[in-house]
């Protein structure tokens, strides 16, 4: 805020000296949060997919930054779980692999969260007739949230991502999408999961396109969003959700995407202020060369492999 003008002859000395003590203050506090707010800017977390079909999720625990110890993957999401249609209402599906993953949360989650990397369960459309984006009630949309939050629970896993691709909206005899849905589902699951766990967008599919988010409070809702494409740089556009310390512009596939491109979008997110760095498919090589040059430029150190016996 910017003071008054000066009006020293109209004022005694004693609250000329109280009002330029404050503004020191009030200066010096602004500096210290301007600090904090561009260290936080300079430091984005980096979200991992792990197709865990094909790879374990205990591999993204193999790689910290290389000074700090900390951990390289700040968000690790087991890809992914299903939304299924039994014929009457949305059920969650965990396949063979999702569900071995939870059940050896000691040895697939625990060490992950033990250094600081936060686990989400990915949650994506099953060509049923089933998404996110087209319930028709909210009592219908947080009968699907308590699965959610149940999973989370059982598990102890520290949030869910939505992913709404391959839904098929109208198979089987489902609805199409609709503005409220997935606020519904979003809200919902916040109410029951509280304000400590993440819930997060893979910005794409009618819950990114069709969602009205002025119908609800995305941003007491919705922790993250980010761009679903690879390999592209293009921040999503949320209502509700403007800090973009709580958006992902960068979006790259670490089996496709040259270390030059990564590299790059890392530079632009930390440039640009975005809060997320987006990283699909983590696999069981040693992939800390490529990692080094994202987590260089977005936390400042490289990323070092130590693979654990197994």
């Amino acid at each position: 805020m910017s003071s008054s003008p000066a009006r020293s002859s109209r004022l005694r000395r004693g609250i000329a000296a109280a009002a330029a003590f404050a503004a020191a203050g009030a200066a010096a506090l602004a500096a210290s949060t301007a600090a904090v707010a561009d260290a936080a800017a300079a430091d984005p977390k980096l979200a991992v997919y792990v197709e865990v079909n094909s790879n374990d999720l205990a591999n993204v625990a193999d790689y910290t930054l290389a000074e700090s110890g900390r951990p390289a993957v700040d968000l690790a999401m087991i890809f992914a779980a299903n939304i299924n249609y039994d014929g009457e209402q949305a059920v969650l599906h965990l396949n063979d692999r999702v569900t071995e993953t939870l059940q050896d949360a000691q040895n697939q989650i625990r060490p992950l969260q033990a250094q600081g990397t936060k686990v989400l369960l990915s949650v994506l459309g099953n060509h049923q007739g089933a998404g996110f984006a087209n319930f028709t009630s909210y009592a219908d949309a947080d009968a699907f949230a308590a699965q959610l939050a149940d999973t989370v629970t059982a598990y102890g896993l520290d949030g869910i991502d939505f992913d709404d691709e391959w839904s098929n909206y109208g198979a089987n005899g489902t609805p199409q999408p609709n503005p409220q849905s997935f606020g519904w589902l979003a809200s919902a699951l916040r109410d029951r999961l509280g304000p400590d766990k993440f819930i997060t967008l893979y910005a794409i599919g009618p819950s990114y396109t069709t969602t009205d988010f002025g119908l609800f409070d995305a941003g007491s809702v919705l922790d993250h969003a980010w761009n679903p494409y690879y390999p592209t740089y293009d921040a999503p556009t949320v209502p509700g959700l403007d800090d973009r310390g709580r958006l992902g512009a960068a979006a790259i596939d670490l089996a496709n995407t040259s270390a030059s491109t990564a590299a790059d979008f890392a530079r632009r997110t930390v440039a640009d202020g975005y809060g997320v760095y987006v990283a699909y498919n983590l696999t069981a090589t040693n992939q800390s060369a490529y990692l080094s040059g994202i987590t260089e430029a977005l936390k400042g150190e490289a990323t070092v492999y130590r693979a654990a016996a197994r």
